[in-house]
C-alpha cells in the first residue's frame, strides 16, 4: 500500500507536464541523439584520415564544402578528396579527443584535437592540430560537414 501512495505523485507529476515542458524535453533528447552522431562523424572522419580513405569525404562531406588546412591553404570538396588520395602520409597513430559540439537547430559546430604519429616523405612525424567542423543537417541526406578548419599547434 505504501508502494501505492509513493507512486500516485510521480504519476501524477508525469501528467502534470505542459505542452511547452513536453517539447522541451523532445529538443533535448533530439540534441542529445545529435550530439552523439556528431561525435561519430568525427572519430569516422579521424578514422578515414587514418587509412587515406578519401571515399568516406565524399559521403560526409556537402558539394560545396570550404576548408583551410593547417598550412594556410584553402580546400573545396574536389581538392580535399585529391589530397587524401594522392596522400604519401602513413599514420601509426590518429586520435581525436576534447569533441566538442553545438548544435543549432539543422547546423552545428564541432571543435575536436587530432593527435598524429606516423610518417610521411619518409621521415616521422607527431603533430596535433585544433580543429573546427561546420555542419548542417538537411535531414535528406543526414550531417554534412559545410567548412572546416585546422590549426596546427606548436610543439
Amino acid at each position: 500500500m505504501l508502494l501505492t501512495l509513493l507512486a500516485i505523485p510521480l504519476h501524477s507529476s508525469a501528467q502534470a507536464l505542459n505542452d511547452d515542458q513536453r517539447k522541451a524535453r523532445a529538443i533535448a533528447t533530439e540534441l542529445d541523439l545529435d550530439s552523439q552522431e556528431l561525435v561519430t562523424l568525427e572519430k569516422e572522419t579521424a578514422h578515414a584520415l587514418a587509412l587515406n580513405n578519401s571515399s568516406f569525404f565524399d559521403h560526409v562531406y556537402s558539394d560545396d564544402y570550404v576548408g583551410t588546412a593547417a598550412s594556410g591553404e584553402t580546400r573545396d570538396k574536389r581538392a580535399l578528396v585529391a589530397s587524401i588520395q594522392h596522400s604519401s602520409t602513413s599514420y601509426a597513430n590518429f586520435l581525436v579527443t576534447n569533441i566538442n559540439v553545438r548544435v543549432y537547430g539543422p547546423s552545428a559546430v564541432v571543435t575536436c584535437t587530432w593527435t598524429t604519429r606516423g610518417v610521411q616523405d619518409g621521415r616521422n612525424f607527431a603533430r596535433q592540430y585544433r580543429v573546427i567542423h561546420v555542419y548542417i543537417n538537411n535531414h535528406a541526406g543526414g550531417w554534412k560537414v559545410v567548412a572546416g578548419q585546422e590549426t596546427l599547434l606548436p610543439g
